[in-house]
């Protein structure tokens, strides 16, 4: 599984992507992170699904790069993604659906392009359509989502700094890591402030933020026991008194 998060506010975007691989009782780190830059022109994309479609898919992307193809709008850069995706699922579908493997992947992009008018943010699907987000969904996560999204939910909007975003973030990815065993660090962080066509790529093992995931835990412990209790006797009074012989 994988656990990939992309967040948009006025100020930026922040990115997180997780590195576990796993296969069977196999687990191994791979990077999920693709980053594109040059000039005007600063994009990441994040996958989750099968590896052999995504790396395909970003190899076909690459190579288009690399051709010297270019795109002055984030959203025609996603198309374009989106076409290779259909172009593996051209070649591969029919063989992994026989081999009883499900063709799947879904990809988050972030950037501007030379002609965007500020940062933007997609989720792109596996039949290469996509949507992008808004003001009103600050925030898209693919893979492992169930257990990240509550404190998501709770503390982001638009005007949300790039920090707060990054902390909420990793408290985000923390809940998921300790509830699922196929999440996990290393972490690759992307940060990109609105307008600098400058994408920030950053590693963090577990030992650089166990203090915080500590501190983290703490915390919830001790706003558990602040939380008053008068308002629980209602229900409480209604258990009969037990008689110990």
């Amino acid at each position: 599984m994988t656990y990939c998060l992309g967040i948009k506010v006025k100020e930026g975007l922040v990115a997180i992507a997780d590195t576990r691989i796993t296969a069977g009782t196999n687990t191994t780190v791979k990077k999920k992170m693709y980053i594109t830059q040059k000039d005007n022109y600063s994009m990441f994309i994040m996958t989750s699904g099968l590896r052999s479609v995504r790396d395909k898919a970003v190899h076909y992307f690459e190579e288009l790069i690399t051709e010297g193809v270019t795109y002055n709008k984030l959203y025609k850069a996603v198309n374009a993604f989106g076409e290779q995706i259909k172009r593996v699922a051209d070649e591969d579908k029919a063989n992994l659906e026989r081999s009883g493997l499900k063709f799947n992947l879904n990809t988050i992009v972030g950037g501007q392009l030379k002609d965007d008018v500020e940062h933007k943010l997609f989720l792109l699907y596996s039949e290469g359509n996509w949507v992008e987000l808004d003001e009103g969904s600050p925030y898209v996560i693919i893979g492992n989502s169930g257990q990240g999204k509550a404190i998501l939910n709770r503390v982001l909007n638009e005007n949300s700094t790039m920090k707060q975003a990054l902390k909420a973030g990793f408290l985000s990815f923390d809940s998921t890591r300790v509830s699922n065993n196929d999440v996990d660090f290393p972490i690759d962080v992307v940060l990109y402030k609105k307008n600098s066509f400058a994408i920030v790529e950053h590693r963090y093992e577990q030992k650089d933020l166990q203090a915080i995931s500590e501190m983290w835990a703490n915390k919830l412990k001790q706003a558990l026991d602040d939380i008053p209790e008068e308002w629980m006797d209602q229900s409480f009074d209604k258990i009969p008194e037990v008689i110990i012989k």
